[in-house]
């Protein structure tokens, strides 16, 4: 038996030539294993670095949509801040009360002083400015002797800021009021401090600034 044959074949086969065969290690079934998880692995980490790098060049993840509720809200807080700044613009827009003109306005003219005749002198200095006169005479026994200051001025509630702000302007130092009348009439009582009414040209310039003081635009709603 020849040394090349292998131990076992009881010399019944020979090996020739100059191979001989080789013996295959049968499948190593853990390396395959650790190869597959090492794939696994690897394939995760590459789809993970490309996810990361597509967010960092696209600005990032959207942020999660509002809730319905939170929707809701936001409409009506924009709504809320659109009305109010309509409404600023639209009273921005509203032209300032017009003012009565003096020959709009009538005046009565009492005197609640001792001195005689001095509702006659003012009507006519009155009249001679614009203003419509009505009665003249001497106060009432409530103002008679009780007015301290050049003046009371009373109107309805309407007048205050209308007929008695412009008949303001012809003697400074006046106290309007208002009472129940319902007529647009007005009274200018005398007091004791009165001595005439204040000059032309200065109750000109007062009416002129008083007609093209400009309205206050309300402020807008801030949100």
């Amino acid at each position: 038996m020849s040394m090349l044959t292998p131990p076992g074949m009881g010399g019944k086969y020979r090996i020739t030539g100059n191979r001989f065969p080789h013996m295959r290690r049968p499948p190593n079934r853990r390396r395959i294993v650790l190869a597959a998880a090492a794939t696994t692995v690897v394939l995760g980490l590459t789809g993970w670095g490309t996810l990361q790098l597509v967010e960092v060049f696209s600005g990032g993840t959207e942020k999660p949509q509002a809730s319905a509720a939170q929707q809701q809200r936001e409409k009506k807080k924009e709504g809320d801040c659109k009305s109010a700044d309509d409404d600023t613009d639209t009273a921005g827009r509203t032209a300032p009360k017009t003012l009565p003109k003096p020959g709009d306005i009538t005046v009565n003219i009492y005197n609640a002083t001792p001195r005689g005749g001095l509702a006659k002198i003012t009507a006519d200095e009155l009249a001679r400015r614009g203003f419509k006169i009505g009665k003249v005479g001497n106060a009432q026994e409530d103002y008679d002797k009780k007015v301290e200051g050049p003046g009371i001025l009373l109107g309805s509630r309407d007048a205050l800021d209308g007929a008695l702000k412009v008949l303001g302007t012809q003697l400074g130092g006046t106290e309007a009021k208002s009472d129940d009348r319902e007529g647009q009439d007005v009274d200018l009582v005398l007091g004791s401090a009165y001595k005439t009414l204040t000059p032309k040209e200065e109750a000109d310039r007062a009416l002129s600034a008083l007609v093209e003081q400009p309205r206050p635009v309300p402020s807008a709603t801030k949100c």
